[in-house]
């Protein structure tokens, strides 16, 4: 093939399938004798950036994103969107589509700005609601960790390791700038939602909606403006920005006098919606989405209180959820919920009345599933090839540091197998945390956040190891039934052979690492 494509790849978080999308089309091109430069837009923002010469000299343009990516650049190209898990799975296969369906940017019936181009079932709910996430991690992950760290200050404890009281001692110096890095997180929490609500209706209508979407979702967070004794979380931001997002859509379809039309990103579209935006939040759905959201966390909080067994179920659900799809919308969707319950609750009840139960479990799940394919890989060796064996190894470094997406090469090869072994694995882990009570104040998921962060639990540092082992184990084990020895054929005969033989006939997995 002596064709030449350039790529874009993002994901939600910008962390894994990202940079795993890129790589799986330069090795493709390394294979297959094609020319490739791909821009990653991950969360350190854009790497490798696309000049017009690149973009000239393509014979196709793949956007392999799960947020919405500005095509403007690419007028007159053909361009083929799709998702990264597609360019992991098979890149060769999708340069080979993109080539044969890809479609021409700027023609007919086509249009500048926000569009989705080529074959593709993406939900268009779920990736606005991606595409806000994206910009929302890096500051949920900084104020987390500003809090964790505040805490460790914060808390007292007997020699057991509970916690006997909480507060910042102001009149020491340490305790002072303690005080004020929680507070500096306490607001990071507070803007994560109107800056996720903001990239949601930016994602639907471009920049005049980020603004008035950024303050509709402040004000119905904002329990003294709707004059509740809650905000609405972070049900009321996607509401928000959704309704911003397509008024804002609508009002750019109105033909604007030519006199105006200077003014009506700047000032006119966010004027206008922002005015929208207000009265409906403060006459029509604030007060409501506030009582039902406060109705759920003390409904939350009295299950969780009185039923020791409740906090198993929701640790295990969300924690299934996780598991689920290696990073993909149920993951996600989880994890935001977990985060809502952390926030939420802590605005309503101050962190020692806050639910951690599902934020916990979230975390304790993360990396399950790439830790347990690296277990297995070791506990039942003759049921992995050499390569899958290095993949593994590969998915060890990202479930360390509590990536889940290290598991998706075998999920692809394996989806039946993997998902059910880390589902199971996962809600095991976090119905354990739910049960013992941990409480994930910030950190890296994985066995690594024992030390990496702070979480207070029964048995100081050893009750966080013990929960995730024992859904990494249980993952393992499944996968390690569930595969059989690999095989090769000799003539007539097959023999069995262990992963330390690297023959043509052994199975190959899908090459995404």
């Amino acid at each position: 093939m002596s064709h030449t494509v350039v790529a874009i790849t993002a994901c939600a978080a910008g962390i894994a399938h990202t940079y795993m999308a890129a790589e799986a089309f330069e090795v493709a091109a390394e294979d297959h004798g094609f020319k490739v430069k791909v821009e990653t837009q991950g969360s350190i923002g854009a790497e490798n950036i696309l000049t017009e010469e690149d973009i000239a000299a393509a014979h196709v343009v793949i956007i392999a994103s799960d947020i919405e990516i500005d095509l403007a650049r690419f007028a007159g190209k053909k361009v083929y969107k799709t998702r990264p898990k597609v360019a992991i799975k098979d890149a060769m296969a999708l340069v080979e589509l993109a080539i044969k369906e890809g479609t021409v940017f700027g023609a007919k019936g086509t249009e500048v700005g926000n569009i989705t181009l080529g074959k593709t079932n993406e939900n268009g709910f779920i990736q606005h609601i991606m595409s806000g996430i994206s910009y929302m991690v890096p500051m949920v992950i900084s104020a987390g960790l500003l809090l964790a760290i505040a805490n460790i200050f914060a808390f007292q404890k007997d020699d057991m390791g509970r916690m006997v009281a909480w507060g910042f001692d102001q009149s020491d110096p340490l305790g002072d700038l303690m005080y004020h890095l929680f507070q500096v997180g306490k607001v990071g929490f507070t803007l994560m939602i109107p800056l996720f609500a903001g990239f949601v209706a930016n994602s639907i209508a471009s920049r005049p909606a980020i603004a008035p979407a950024m303050i509709g979702a402040y004000i119905a967070n904002d329990a003294g403006f709707l004059g509740t004794e809650t905000g609405g979380g972070f049900l009321s931001a996607i509401l928000v920005a959704f309704l911003v997002g397509y008024f804002v859509r609508y009002l750019k379809k109105i033909r604007w006098p030519k006199i105006l039309k200077p003014l009506v990103p700047i000032m006119i579209l966010p004027l206008i919606a922002t005015f929208f935006i207000t009265i409906v939040v403060k006459y029509m759905i604030g007060g409501p989405i506030a009582s039902g959201m406060g109705a759920l966390y003390d409904w939350l909080t009295w299950l969780t209180t009185n039923y020791s067994a409740s906090t198993f179920i929701i640790g295990a659900i969300i924690g299934a959820m996780i598991g689920f799809d290696f990073g993909g919308p149920v993951n996600k969707t989880a994890l935001i919920f977990g985060t809502a319950v952390f926030t939420d609750t802590v605005a309503k009840y101050g962190i020692e009345g806050a639910n951690f139960v599902p934020g916990t479990a979230a975390q304790v799940a993360i990396s399950v599933a790439p830790l347990g394919i690296f277990l297995a890989s070791h506990l039942f060796k003759n049921k992995f090839t050499a390569t899958e064996k290095i993949s593994a190894n590969s998915a060890f470094g990202m479930g360390i540091v509590g990536v889940t997406e290290g598991a998706i090469p075998f999920a692809a090869a394996h989806p039946l197998q993997m998902i059910t072994a880390s589902v199971a694995g996962s809600a095991l882990a976090g119905g354990l945390v739910g049960f013992f009570d941990v409480k994930f104040y910030g950190g890296i998921g994985s066995p690594l956040g024992t030390f990496v962060g702070y979480i207070e639990q029964p048995i100081p540092f050893v009750t966080w190891i013990l929960c995730t082992f024992a859904g990494i184990t249980l993952t393992a084990v499944i996968i390690g039934l569930w595969r059989k020895p690999i095989e090769v054929e000799t003539g007539t005969e097959t023999a069995q052979v262990t992963v330390e033989q690297d023959t043509a006939t052994e199975q190959q997995p899908v090459r995404a690492n």
